[in-house]
């Protein structure tokens, strides 16, 4: 069993989360939580419940996944997968999350718990079995980490136990490089240790139970086992737009072994894929595909191109996604950037190092063009207007905007 509690607002990935469940945020033309979900269902396991807090991660989880047969039929998974979902009761973090279905199901398995905002190719039986071998009642994938900002931190010993567990300390007092991935395994026994009234004190006096900040130190605390298991597979975590755009540009790369092919490669020299099924899909694909062929539209390194996409001439793509249904103008530079469906991209805009969100129109031409840059984000349904320069700004949805903007958010009102 695999219960993925989805329920914080994500806050440092907004405005693409102002009105988006960060786990169905777009990522590589899919959900994100899409990748995670097809890595465990690749190895055996067919039952998942999503620990959904609040509308928006309900509504968008529901609306795409519902009991799980679209996700089985898209990926040919057979037996399908079954998904469930948390109760309509609001949960105090991720580790409530996980106590409140685990009763609610009546689970009496190990579980497997999983945070929504990561990705990760984690090789299952493995874990298992060094939760089993080491009798511990909570294994925590570890993995190593340049920079520590950010992350849980774990100090083992020599056997893999836990000492300590920090989370998000300041690198000095970080007491390793080892950063808790939110992925656990946890045994049977963690329904008891919910109902103690330790578990139950920190609720009423924290008004939380987060895995991270509160039910690991205390399990620590009382003396159980809890063991760090090194992961040696994928694992990122999208929870800021860098990190967004460097697993993007990693997995276009390769190195998510769940899924390295995204359907529609062109050819076995270059890593370009353009999308398409349909009759029409593929008749853009085969546009696009002459073009590039004639020198028209040019196209580097890693990229993705969704179905149904216009691209006009003289156009540079380089290390990128584009999605569905986008259109996009002559002359204009896309370089290790997202851009989801639906937008439109007019003449010579220049696009680098940013997410453009779904349903965006981005004015330019070559008298007035339009620069974005310095890991901009743009949210959906945004205008952005001819000869506007946005650096490091953030836009929030349905928003007009006109002129130059650096290290600013534009919001609503």
């Amino acid at each position: 069993m695999v219960i993925i509690p989805v329920g914080g607002k994500a806050t440092r990935l907004l405005p693409l989360t102002a009105e988006t469940s960060k786990a169905c945020l777009r990522l590589l033309n899919r959900p994100m939580i899409e990748f995670s979900l097809l890595s465990l269902a690749r190895q055996g396991i067919r039952n998942f419940i999503f620990g959904v807090k609040g509308y928006t991660n309900y509504r968008d989880l529901h609306d795409y996944f519902e009991s799980g047969c679209g996700f089985s039929a898209r990926y040919g998974i057979e037996p399908r997968v079954h998904i469930k979902y948390q109760p309509n009761i609001d949960d105090l973090g991720s580790a409530d999350s996980a106590r409140i279905n685990i009763e609610y199901y009546n689970v009496r398995e190990p579980v497997f718990a999983v945070q929504g905002d990561n990705i990760f190719d984690v090789n299952l039986r493995e874990l298992i079995e060094f939760h089993r071998e080491k009798e511990a009642v909570i294994t925590i994938a570890l993995r190593e980490v340049e920079d520590v900002e950010g992350y849980g931190i774990a100090d083992i010993n020599k056997d893999y136990r836990i000492k300590k567990f920090v989370e998000k300390p300041t690198p000095k007092e970080a007491p390793s490089n080892l950063a808790n991935t939110g992925l656990y395994m946890v045994s049977p026994e963690i329904r008891k240790i919910f109902k103690e009234k330790g578990v139950r004190r920190l609720m009423k006096e924290r008004k939380r139970l987060d895995f991270g900040y509160d039910f690991i130190p205390y399990v620590i605390e009382t003396g159980r086992p809890v063991y760090g298991y090194v992961l040696k597979g994928s694992w990122y975590d999208v929870g800021t737009p860098k990190r967004y755009l460097e697993a993007m540009r990693d997995m276009l790369e390769g190195r998510f072994s769940s899924l390295t092919d995204f359907g529609g490669r062109i050819d076995e020299e270059t890593r370009i894929w353009i999308q398409g099924e349909s009759h029409e899909s593929m008749r853009r694909q085969k546009e696009i595909i002459k073009k590039i062929k004639q020198g028209k539209i040019t196209v580097e390194g890693s990229v993705l191109i969704g179905r149904h996409c216009e691209i006009g001439d003289g156009t540079r793509i380089v290390n990128s996604c584009i999605d569905n249904y986008t259109r996009i103008g002559r002359g204009v530079s896309i370089e290790n950037s997202a851009i989801m469906d639906r937008a439109i991209i007019a003449d010579k805009a220049e696009i680098k190092d940013s997410i453009i969100g779904r349903h965006v129109t981005i004015q330019s031409s070559p008298r007035k063009p339009t620069r974005i840059s310095a890991i901009s984000v743009v949210a959906d349904d945004v205008l952005i207007a001819e000869g506007c320069i946005l650096k490091a700004a953030k836009v929030y949805p349905h928003q007009s905007v006109r002129g130059e903007f650096e290290n600013q958010t534009i919001m609503p009102g």
